[in-house]
This record gives structure tokens, C-alpha cells and sequence, in this order.
């Protein structure tokens, strides 16, 4: 009703201004109320959006007519379709004209031909998305709480919202494609390689915001056709995916048209229905991404870095991206084996009413003896045991004893929680040298940009820590001189490889002796305790002037 009412108003401003050329557009819109944008388009000639045909519409109108007449009478005789049973009526009118039916039973049947055309086996399917990550955001999920908590129960939730994404892809037989892991850096780090024990198959790129983009898609696709070529039992795979930007690039398709790799697209806004990894893997691995950063926050870990959500991440994977639930993933999603009724069965929507609940109770019961759980229970218990001690003239001691006993429960529980707290203490102080020693370790930078496999990287430092143990030991054997002659006086101080005879060796006078030095003769010091030429006395022959020195 409010849409046909604003529709109406629209039709009156459009008239007032066909009918006083005078009104301006900002004047007859505050008038009637209505988006001066909206007239301007209205009057150029755009048609209102339920007057326009939608690009995706299959069925004519009066098909469309013909289905809610159907639905209609059916409903009269208490027979109202289900969500399927309309989508065979579209499909069964498509037919009849040879048009391309519609639902997700176009999706199965265009599966199945893709498989039969390219002979492609369920060994070679395969499915790959991404997933984000806020590093610090704990997803939700069940959680075991008092009853007066029930709906209301809050986890604390780490400082750290920086952004993360995972590629990652499954085989229909159950097994995983290494993880891709996109993050936002511009250099690569030693620790995230050394610190994590992270696979020499998995991989890490660095974007400006870490998300994917087309040439994040570019190189997942050679990391897949790196990890699956060998595993290949016919010519082609079969890869699925959504309609995401960064998997239809120009370089994308061209390379997957190269390696003899079919790309399958699903229909819009299905992925959460027809996508194993949606279906049946990122649920999981979120979920159990989740206990990792509970664990820290419990550690009064407060900041998830780089670092800590790649310790995190491995974790979560192994414990969630397992054979059973990739296989699983498959058959949620009617792939593998082929049965898209485990589909179309939770397209029919069974509307329950809830039960109502009764208004809550406003009486409030005087204090039970119990056992003491907090201060305000305990003085309650203390109020209780005073009264029943004043009261007491010749009746039966037990309940006074009973309320003792109760006391005497509590304080052992305390002691109980105690120890509790000294092993959460003991743990705390674990996790926080951990934290300590990665906080201060170096932060060397590995390459700037790019993606790199965890083998590459750890080839990377060990080669620049090779070359750094020759350079100490270089200076440990070189000896100080103080009077040296000017680096550019010799030949071999400018290449690339320095004269080792240079560095090394014990210089009396006289010039260096490497065949690779053309160095002129230069005055240099002796070894440490020998005279310098200032403290030479005049007279005195030098080796310069001796030619038998």
C-alpha cells in the first residue's frame, strides 16, 4: 500500500509539472513529497521497477497469469503447491515451448552433460571458494550458560579486526588442495614461515587489504593445476565455483582453457545450497577458527596478529577440513554421488507457529539452606544459622548442623576453585613467555610482495643465513688496520667479490699480494705492537728503500 500511495503522488507531480512549466523539479518534489531523483528519472521516461521486465524473467506474462490461476484454484480445494511444485509448472510451460527450464534441476542436468561431453570421472571434481576472516572475531555458536542466560550469552571478542582470506579447494574424493592464504602486507616475514610449523605445500600472497583479486585468482589456479595435474586420471577436470570477479578473468579462463580445466559456474545466490565447500567445510573450519581465538582470549591474549591467527589457522584447518567432511560437502550438495533431491528437499518450507510462553514470575521465595555459591548466598546462610541458634531452646540440633555442613561444603568448593585458578595461572604465565618470545623476535622481511610456498621461503633465509654466517666469519679473521690506503685505491675492494688475500692476510709494508689487485704500493700498519712510519726515526731505512726487504 505505501508503494502505491508514493507511486500515486509521483503520477500528481509529474502532472503538475506537464501543467505549470514554471515549477521547478526541487519545488514540486517538496510538494508532494516525493525523491527528486525519482521525478527526474520518471520524467526522462524510466518506467517505475515493477513495470519493468525483469533481464532474468523466463515465462511471458501470460504464463505467469496461467500459473497464479493454477495456484489459486488448488489452494480453493486445499491442495496449495510447495516452492518445487511451482518450479515444475515454469518448467513444464518452458518445455512445451523448447525454452531452458528453470530452478536448480537446470543446474544438475547441466552437470550431468558437462560430465558426459569432456568424460569426466568423480575423481576429477572438483569445487574452490574463499573464505574472510576478521583475525580477532569469534563466530558465533553454541554455547553452555546459566538458564537465566539463555539468549543472552556474550563471548569477549579480541581487539583485532584486520582482514584475512583463504582459497581453498577439495576433491570430491575427500581430499584438499593446500591452503592459500591471502594476507595484508606488503612484505613477506621470517616468523610467519619459522614460528607456525606451517606445511612446505601451503602458500601466503600479501595484497593492500587482504582480499583476493585477479591476480590472487591467477596464481591460485597454477598453485591448483601444480597440486592436482599428477592426480588427473582423464583429460579434463572439472572445477566449480561462483560468479566471483576474480574467477572469470580474461588470464584466468585462458590459463583453464590451456590445462585442459572446465570451470562450471553455479546459478546466483545458490552457493549456500549447491557449494560443497559452503556447505559442508567453511562452517567447520570457522567454527573450530573460533575455540583457537577462545583459547587465546582465555590466555588473556587480546590481539590477534599475523602471526597468531596463522598458528590458529593450521590448528582449525586440520581439525576441521577432514576426508569425511569434504565427502560429506559433496553429497549435501547432490554432486557426488549425483542426486539433486538432497537439494530440492530443503526448497519446501514447513511454517511452524511457536509455542507462546507464559508471562515470568514475579514472586520472589524467601532464602532455601543451601550450599553457599557467592558473598550475597553466604550472608544469607549466615542470617539463616543465627536466627535458628537464637530460636533454639530444646529442639533438635540437626538443622543447625545441617546449615554448618553447608558452610563447610562451600569453603571446600572455594579451595576447589582455588586450585582451579593456580593451574589457569600456571598456564597463563605458558602462553604469555610464548607471546613474549614472539613479540620480540626480529621481524625480517622476506620479499616484498608476490606469493611465496612455505619451501620457497625457508630456501630464502636459509640462503641469507648462509651468507651471513661467511660475512662474520670474514670480519672475525680480518685484522684491524688503522692506515689503510683509500678503498679505491684498490681494484679488488670494487668488484663484487672482494679480494680475500686483502681482508685476511697480516700486512707488513708493502702492496697486496693477490694476483686479482693491480694496487699501487701503500703504507699500511704491521701487526698490532709494530711501530707506525710517524714513529720511525729519521735515517732510518724503510723497506721501500731496501730492496732486499
Amino acid at each position: 500500500m505505501p508503494t502505491l500511495l508514493y507511486e500515486a503522488r509521483l503520477v500528481l507531480a509529474l502532472e503538475a509539472i506537464n501543467n505549470n512549466r514554471k515549477l521547478s523539479l526541487r519545488a514540486v518534489a517538496k510538494i508532494y513529497n516525493v525523491s527528486r531523483t525519482t521525478l527526474t528519472q520518471r520524467r526522462n521516461g524510466r518506467t517505475a521497477r515493477r513495470d519493468t521486465i525483469p533481464n532474468l524473467r523466463k515465462l511471458t506474462e501470460l504464463e505467469e497469469e496461467a500459473i497464479v490461476q493454477y495456484i489459486t484454484e488448488l489452494a480453493t480445494r486445499s491442495f496449495p503447491p510447495r516452492l518445487s511444485g511451482v518450479e515444475d509448472m515454469a518448467n513444464q510451460l518452458l518445455q512445451a515451448r523448447d525454452a531452458s527450464t528453470v530452478g536448480y534441476n537446470a543446474w544438475f542436468t547441466l552437470v550431468l552433460n558437462t560430465k558426459a561431453k569432456y568424460g569426466i570421472v568423480d575423481e576429477d571434481i572438483y569445487n574452490f571458494d574463499e573464505t574472510g576472516f576478521m583475525m580477532g572475531i569469534i563466530f558465533p555458536g553454541m554455547v553452555v550458560t546459566t538458564s537465566d542466560g539463555c539468549g543472552k550469552a556474550k563471548l569477549a571478542q579480541p581487539s583485532n579486526r584486520e582482514w584475512a582470506t583463504v582459497i581453498q579447494g577439495v576433491n570430491a574424493l575427500g581430499w584438499a588442495i593446500p591452503p592459500f592464504i591471502v594476507l595484508a602486507a606488503q612484505y613477506h616475514l621470517a616468523n610467519w614461515y619459522e614460528e607456525c610449523n606451517l606445511p612446505t605445500d601451503w602458500c601466503i600472497a600479501t595484497t593492500e587489504n587482504g582480499w583476493t583479486t585477479n591476480e590472487v585468482g591467477l596464481q591460485w589456479i597454477k598453485h591448483f593445476d601444480c597440486y592436482t595435474a599428477l592426480r588427473t586420471k582423464g583429460k579434463y577436470r572439472l572445477l566449480i565455483l561462483d560468479g566471483h570477479e576474480s574467477h572469470h578473468s580474461t588470464e584466468f579462463e585462458l590459463y583453464c582453457q590451456k590445462c585442459n580445466i572446465i570451470t562450471l559456474c553455479m546459478p546466483p545466490h545458490s552457493s549456500h545450497l549447491l557449494q560443497p565447500l559452503d556447505v559442508g567445510c567453511f562452517g567447520p573450519l570457522k567454527q573450530a577458527y573460533s575455540r583457537q581465538i577462545e583459547g587465546l582470549m582465555r590466555a588473556h591474549i587480546n590481539h590477534v596478529s599475523k602471526l597468531e591467527f596463522l598458528c590458529a589457522f593450521r590448528e582449525a584447518f586440520f581439525a576441521s577440513t577432514t576426508e569425511k567432511n569434504i565427502k560429506g560437502s559433496f553429497l549435501g550438495a547432490g554432486l557426488v554421488p549425483h542426486n539433486p533431491e538432497r537439494v530440492l528437499s530443503k526448497l519446501d518450507v514447513h511454517l511452524r507457529t511457536p509455542t507462546p510462553t507464559g508471562p515470568p514470575s514475579t514472586i520472589t521465595n524467601p532464602w532455601v539452606p543451601k550450599t553457599p555459591q557467592n558473598p550475597l548466598e553466604a550472608e544469607s546462610q549466615t542470617q539463616l544459622i543465627k536466627s535458628r541458634i537464637s530460636n533454639h531452646h530444646n529442639s533438635s540440633p540437626t538443622p543447625m548442623l545441617d546449615a554448618v555442613d553447608q558452610f563447610a561444603k562451600g569453603a571446600k568448593a572455594i579451595m576447589h576453585q582455588v586450585a582451579l585458578l593456580r593451574a589457569e595461572v600456571s598456564s597463563l604465565r605458558k602462553a604469555n613467555e610464548g607471546l613474549s618470545k614472539r613479540r620480540r623476535a626480529k621481524k625480517t622481511r622476506v620479499q616484498l610482495g608476490g606469493s611465496l610456498t612455505i619451501q620457497d621461503a625457508t630456501d630464502l633465509l636459509d640462503q641469507r643465513a648462509i651468507e651471513e654466517q661467511v660475512m662474520q666469519e670474514m670480519q672475525q679473521n680480518s685484522v684491524t688496520v688503522p692506515f689503510l690506503s683509500p678503498p679505491s685505491a684498490h681494484s679488488c675492494l670494487g668488484t663484487a667479490a672482494p679480494c680475500i688475500e686483502y681482508s685476511v692476510a697480516l700486512y707488513s709494508y708493502g702492496s697486496c699480494e693477490s694476483p686479482r689487485c693491480s694496487s699501487p704500493p701503500a703504507v699500511r700498519s704491521a701487526e698490532p705492537g709494530a711501530a707506525s712510519p710517524s714513529a720511525i726515526p729519521s735515517g732510518t731505512a724503510t723497506p721501500e728503500d731496501d730492496p732486499a726487504a
